[in-house]
């Protein structure tokens, strides 16, 4: 399922309230991976594990599943619910893979998990109750992770999209969904270039590292099959609000743009190019293009099983190691629909297909890193030169980890020295990123 900024305001802890209220059931904060869902779960007598309700103690309101005797256990912590069609529905069809494929596993969720205190109480219940590892799926549930790793030492805990780790029991995950932006960005920029248009719209979730990141690498794989195409963005400042998803689709369709690219959570954009007999490209999930199939280019979707399957067998073994795990398209995080499965609609271009099936083969085979595809010379939108040639971006240059977030979370990491706080030359020149909005 990641800040005003993120390479500015991670780094101030004075806005940490704002962070944690992000992905969460308060709708206008930004989370940084995470989506926002629903309100909590109203207080219950059982709770799902797997796909059935078990016997459940009540923890501020949200009822705590029991571990299965004799089983690996893994509980999932989601900020939103299972049947959002984005972020949440990614994780849990994650988890299932998980179960179905690593022996001797057993798993429970807890979806529309509001971030903060409501979170630490459900994974503290968690670690109370006897599970073997927790995984917690936004952005703001890190941010009480560490003390409550240090509670609980002998369970396992796994944090998706953010930055905040310890050496024994607490590591982060994330993926390079910026190659798969990249391969979608070309599909993009072909169907433009056959309409005529040369004009692609990208919906933009919040000003930070990780959305500024994935619209790059869109705009970059437009212009390789487009190079005359330009880039519009329209900034919604949510997660997950389907009005402001839809509208910010219509105000580019009426702007010009024929291909609308969400970076949010719902298939609603895809939906209104479809109803102008135009054209979108769907977020997160395999199963985005269902809602509009006919008018869905492709879908850049996680594939979260493949982490949390080696996440278990590895704490089962023994040989877990805590880091800053960020997996690229060559371990199987991240696919392209069309490519890594099902079938390209008959609106993609005949002549894209190899040119992105070769492009991703190279991806994942590691011949093409998501940091080949930062390498100089980079321009920005405004013609000025930021990654000079034969410069390569750094991990913390890509998440925009300042020197301010680096001192204030005491990270044991490189401050970035090109900070991800730019769009790349084919974003339409007067394309700018706005100041987080107050409170």
């Amino acid at each position: 399922m990641q800040s005003k900024k993120l390479w500015l305001v991670l780094g101030l802890l004075t806005i940490i309230a704002l962070l944690i209220a992000a992905c969460g059931g308060a709708a206008e904060t930004p989370a940084a991976g995470g989506e926002e869902g629903g309100a909590a779960p109203a207080e219950t007598e059982e709770a799902p594990a797997g796909g059935e309700a078990t016997p459940a103690e009540e923890t501020g309101g949200v009822s705590i599943p029991e571990p299965e005797e004799g089983m690996f256990n893994v509980a999932f912590v989601y900020v939103g619910p299972i049947g959002d069609a984005g972020w949440t529905y990614a994780h849990n069809e994650g988890r299932e893979y998980l179960e179905a494929n690593v022996e001797g596993v057993h798993t429970v969720y807890l979806e529309s998990i509001p971030e903060g205190a409501d979170a630490d109480r459900v994974m503290r219940g968690l670690a109370r109750k006897g599970f073997d590892a927790i995984i917690a799926t936004s952005f703001g549930f890190q941010f009480g992770m560490p003390e409550i790793a240090a509670e609980y030492p002998d369970v396992a805990f796994l944090h998706v999209s953010g930055f905040l780790k310890n050496d024994t029991n607490f590591g982060n995950l994330f993926g390079a969904m910026e190659q798969a932006k990249y391969v979608a960005g070309m599909i993009a920029g072909a169907r433009a270039k056959e309409d005529g248009s040369n004009r692609v719209g990208f919906i933009a979730p919040w000003p930070i590292a990780e959305v500024i990141r994935l619209g790059n690498a869109l705009t970059m794989g437009v212009r390789e099959t487009c190079p005359e195409c330009e880039v519009d963005i329209r900034w919604i400042f949510t997660w997950f609000d389907p009005d402001k998803e839809i509208q910010a689709a219509q105000s580019l369709l009426d702007a010009g743009a024929t291909v609308v690219v969400t970076g949010a959570d719902t298939p609603g954009p895809v939906q209104a190019a479809g109803e102008r007999g135009l054209w979108g490209i769907a977020y997160d999930s395999d199963t985005s293009c269902s809602a509009a199939p006919e008018s869905c280019l492709t879908v850049p979707y996680w594939n979260w099983g493949v982490a949390y399957a080696q996440f278990a067998e590895e704490v089962k073994a023994g040989t877990w190691q805590p880091s800053d795990w960020y997996m690229g398209a060559e371990e199987g995080i991240v696919g392209v629909l069309g490519i890594t499965k099902g079938e390209f609609p008959d609106a993609v271009p005949d002549w894209v297909i190899p040119l992105a099936q070769e492009k991703w083969d190279k991806m994942t085979s590691g011949e093409i890193t998501r940091f080949d595809l930062f390498t100089g010379p980079i321009y920005d939108n405004k013609g000025n030169l930021v990654v000079p040639e034969g410069v390569t971006l750094t991990q913390e240059d890509l998440e925009g980890l300042d020197q301010a977030t680096i001192d204030s979370f005491g990270l044991d990491r490189e401050a970035c020295t090109i900070c991800m706080n730019w769009l790349v030359e084919g974003f339409v020149p007067d394309a700018q990123i706005p100041a987080m909005p107050e409170g």
